[in-house]
């Protein structure tokens, strides 16, 4: 043997064995209420999110055609997503990928749910994107459940505008007009991306100055427009002066060259009405409803709908409140019934009731935007924003619940009796766009 040997063999470190790969940390839930806020913020921090018992109780037990449309709109925009769902879909496990963003992206969202289901998770997502967001949605545009195209394009772009440093290269127009159930509509959105949200202080919610709206009619007499006007401005003008509405007439299938009618199948009549409150401080505040499609084929002289209104819809995940709009899902395991068809007349005066509910309701933003905001504010920087908001609907006390559970940010919450609204002020998490070029 060669001299040293014995000592070279003794300098040497033992053997170890290979490291195992560390397991996944799963951010857990339980049930299908609240699913795109879970994924929203899942993306956002990197945290994989697992949920369980996922309508496990229902008779149709697993996840819906249009959360899985969610997951496949998820899949476009990221890159290195991973997604699990086991044969009954009552178990989901998601682990987020880097959002990519990207122009020329088409999502057919079906028609399970309308549009607006599908943009709020896409705006939050893609404004931390490597690269600006050019995206078509087909789709349902109005309907009785999500919020309308009308709304996030007049009350949720301007206030991303002016309240969180969204300058230039956000839009959104609205190609063609799709109603339940054959849909057949379609937007085309414009995001830029960040990078970072600024802070805000976002307390002075003023009076309301004016308001303005939009009156849509599909595959119906332009009259109907008239009508949802007249009946709007019948109970605005008692209170102000500054109203005016805009009616916006679409006829359908053959005359616009739709996709409905290249794919055999006639878009559905439909028609409703989207208004927009100002105040004197620039806070805006949109409520909106549409026809279903029992009263809109009534309107049309058809038979086909005929019994629309009556059985029950399938289940959503909104059990407390039918009507959610951006604020999205709700407690789950509730059944909504189908109300009976509205005249024109009916609706315009309901949506008109809806929009004074909100100004009465206080705060700086309607119901509706109050999880939107209290998100903005979680994944702000690291320094204190302020914001005043009318009575915390469940859909945002759900909202805090998941910001605590993915970003460990809490709120400090200071109730006004006066005026009936509410204080929150929280430090961000400081969530910053990393994928964003430097130069």
């Amino acid at each position: 043997r060669l001299a040293g040997t014995e000592t070279c063999n003794a300098a040497l470190p033992p053997l170890r064995p290979a490291a195992r790969a560390m397991p996944t940390q799963y951010v857990r839930f339980s049930g299908a209420a609240d699913l795109r806020m879970r994924l929203v913020c899942a993306t956002l921090s990197g945290r994989a999110l697992r949920v369980d018992d996922i309508r496990a109780k229902d008779q149709n037990p697993g996840l819906r055609d249009y959360e899985a449309s969610l997951l496949r709109l998820l899949d476009k925009l990221t890159n290195g997503m991973a997604v699990e769902i086991n044969e009954s879909g009552t178990a989901l496990k998601y682990k987020p990928g880097v959002v990519v963003g990207g122009r020329r992206v088409s999502h057919d969202c079906g028609g399970g749910r309308a549009v607006g289901y599908f943009l709020e998770p896409v705006l939050l997502v893609s404004l931390f994107a490597k690269k600006p967001l050019d995206l078509t949605l087909t789709g349902i545009t109005n309907d009785e459940a999500d919020v309308s195209v009308d709304t996030f394009r007049t009350v949720t772009l301007p206030m991303l505008k002016r309240q969180f440093g969204l300058e230039e290269g956000l839009s959104l127009q609205i190609a063609r007009r799709g109603a339940p159930p054959n849909a057949g509509g379609e937007i085309a959105l414009k995001l830029p991306i960040l990078k970072e949200l600024k802070t805000i202080d976002w307390t002075d919610e003023g009076l309301v100055k004016r308001v303005r709206g939009v009156a849509f009619t599909l595959r119906l007499s332009p009259q109907t427009g008239n009508r949802l006007v007249d009946a709007a401005r019948g109970v605005l003008n008692k209170f102000l002066p500054d109203v005016y509405i805009f009616t916006d007439h679409h006829a359908g299938d053959g005359r616009e060259g739709g996709k409905g009618a290249a794919r055999g199948k006639k878009s559905s009549p439909g028609f409703g009405l989207s208004l927009v409150a100002e105040t004197t401080t620039g806070c805006l505040l949109g409520a909106d409803a549409a026809s279903g499609a029992g009263r809109a084929a009534w309107e049309e002289g058809l038979s086909a709908f005929g019994d629309a209104a009556g059985g029950e819809e399938d289940e959503n995940e909104n059990g407390t409140e039918a009507r959610f709009a951006l604020g999205g899902e709700g407690a789950g395991g509730g059944k909504r019934r189908r109300r009976e068809p509205a005249t024109p007349e009916d609706l315009g005066a309901s949506t008109t009731e809806a929009l004074m509910a909100e100004v009465q309701r206080g705060g700086v933003c309607d119901s509706a935007h109050q999880p939107l905001v209290l998100l903005m504010m979680a994944i702000g920087p690291e320094q204190l924003s302020k914001v005043r908001l009318g009575r915390l609907t469940p859909r945002a006390v759900k909202t805090l619940r998941v910001i605590k559970a993915f970003f460990g940010v809490t709120f400090n919450i200071q109730p006004e009796p006066d005026s009936g609204t509410v204080f929150l002020s929280t430090v961000g998490a400081g969530i910053r766009n990393i994928s964003r070029r430097a130069t």
